[in-house]
C-alpha cells in the first residue's frame, strides 16, 4: 500500500497550480456570495490534506477495489433518488444534517478509476463486442440514475470522458470510424427532431433551453435566455481589467441578482465582470495547465491503468471546464455544472483533489528512461 518514494519525483508544481486556481476561486466566490466563502476555504483545506494522503498511497493498490467504489457510488446515486434533497427542481444532494454532498461529483472520479482499471485489465480484449457492451452497461447504470436527478450536464461530461478513456485504452480505429459514421447522421437527425414544436424526445424545460440558446431574442424564449444573456453582458462589462472584487456597483450580476447561483454555475460570469478579460484568461490557462500536467504524467505512467487514470481526470477537467465556460459565454445551451476548483461546492472540490492526489502517485512511479 505504501512505498518508498523519492522527493525529486513529486510533482509539486501540480499542487501549486491546483492551490492557485482554488484560491482564486475562493476570492471570486467570496465576492459572489460571502456567506459560503469560509465553507469553501474549509473544503480546500480538507481537499489538500486528502490530496497529499492519496498521493502517498500506491494507486495500483487503491484501484484493486474498483468494484467496491462502483457499487458504493451507484448506491449513493440510488439513495439520492430515494431521500435526496430537492433544490431548484433538481434532486442531486444528500443532506445528513451537518453537511450536504453531491454523489454525482464523487461518481465522476469513481468512474475514472473504475474504467481505468477495467480497460487495463482487458487491454487485449477492449475492441471485442463483449467488453464494449459490458463497459457500456457499467456506464449506463449510473448515467440513468444521474439523468433522473436530473443532471444532463454531468451525464454529458461523463460520457465524453468515457469516450476519451476507451479511445486511449486502445479501441480499434475501425470501430471508432464506424461509430463516427453512425453518430454524425444520428446527431443531425436528433437536432432536426427536437426542433419540431411537437417533439417528445426532450422534457419541456430542456427543449426551451435549446430554443432559447438558438433564438435568445425570441419573445417566447426570452425569459429562459435571460440568465445567459446577463452572463454575457457581465463578462463583456468587465473589459480588460474588470471592476474589481467585492465592488458595490448596483448593475453587477451579483449585486443586482441578474443571474441565479452566481457562486456555482455562473461563477465565470462573476470572474469576467470583476477580474476582466485577463482574469478569465488566467482561469482558463490554469485549468488547461492542470489538465496538460495530468496528461504529461500519464504519458510516463508505468502501466496502462496509471495512464488512463491521469488522462481520464484530465479529460474530466477539460470537458467540464469547457461546458461551464461555454454556458456562461453563450456558446452552449444553459445547463448547470461546476467550474473545476473555482465554483463553490465542497464535494466537487474535494473529489477533484483526491483525483489529483492519485495522479501525483502515478507521477511518483513513472517509467525511468
Amino acid at each position: 500500500m505504501l512505498r518508498q518514494y523519492k522527493l525529486k519525483d513529486y510533482k509539486f508544481r501540480l499542487i501549486l497550480w491546483v492551490a492557485a486556481i482554488s484560491v482564486l476561486g475562493i476570492m471570486v466566490i467570496g465576492s459572489a456570495q460571502d456567506s459560503v466563502q469560509k465553507k469553501q476555504i474549509f473544503g480546500l483545506g480538507i481537499g489538500l490534506v486528502l490530496m497529499v494522503t492519496a498521493s502517498l498511497i500506491d494507486y495500483s493498490w487503491l484501484m484493486n477495489f474498483y468494484w467496491i467504489y462502483y457499487v458504493l457510488g451507484t448506491g449513493m446515486l440510488v439513495l439520492v433518488l430515494l431521500v435526496g434533497t430537492n433544490v431548484n427542481g433538481a434532486t442531486r444532494w444528500i443532506d445528513i444534517g451537518f453537511f450536504r454532498f453531491q454523489p454525482s461529483d464523487v461518481m465522476k472520479i469513481v468512474l475514472i478509476v473504475f474504467f481505468a482499471k477495467l480497460f487495463s485489465k482487458y487491454e487485449e480484449k477492449i475492441s471485442t463486442v463483449k467488453i464494449i457492451l459490458f463497459s457500456l452497461i457499467c456506464l449506463g447504470i449510473p448515467l440513468v440514475l444521474i439523468m433522473e436527478q436530473p443532471d444532463l450536464s454531468t451525464t454529458i461530461s461523463i460520457m465524453m470522458v468515457f469516450c476519451a478513456m476507451i479511445f486511449i485504452g486502445g479501441l480499434s480505429y475501425k470501430i471508432i470510424g464506424g461509430i463516427i459514421a453512425v453518430a454524425v447522421p444520428l446527431v443531425i437527425l436528433f437536432f432536426s427532431l427536437i426542433l419540431q414544436p411537437d417533439q417528445t424526445i426532450l422534457k419541456g424545460y430542456q427543449h426551451d433551453r435549446i430554443m432559447a440558446w438558438l433564438r435568445p431574442t425570441d419573445p417566447e424564449y426570452i425569459d429562459t435566455a435571460l440568465q445567459q444573456l446577463n452572463s454575457q453582458i457581465a463578462i463583456g462589462s468587465g473589459q480588460l481589467y474588470g471592476k474589481g472584487l467585492n465592488n458595490n456597483v448596483v448593475s453587477s450580476v451579483k449585486n443586482g441578482n441578474f443571474i441565479a447561483e452566481p457562486q456555482t454555475d455562473f461563477i465565470f460570469a462573476v470572474a469576467g465582470e470583476e477580474l476582466g478579460f485577463l482574469g478569465c484568461c488566467i482561469i482558463i490557462i490554469l485549468e488547461l495547465i492542470i489538465a496538460i500536467e495530468c496528461v504529461r504524467i500519464g504519458k510516463k505512467a508505468r502501466d496502462l491503468a496509471g495512464m488512463l487514470l491521469c488522462c481520464g481526470l484530465a479529460a474530466q477537467i477539460f470537458f467540464q471546464t469547457g461546458i461551464n465556460i461555454g454556458v456562461a459565454t453563450g456558446l452552449l445551451p444553459n445547463t448547470g455544472i461546476a467550474l473545476p476548483f473555482v465554483s463553490y461546492g465542497l464535494t466537487s472540490l474535494v473529489s477533484f483533489c483526491i483525483g489529483i492526489g492519485m495522479v501525483l502517485n502515478v507521477g511518483l512511479q513513472m517509467k525511468k528512461y
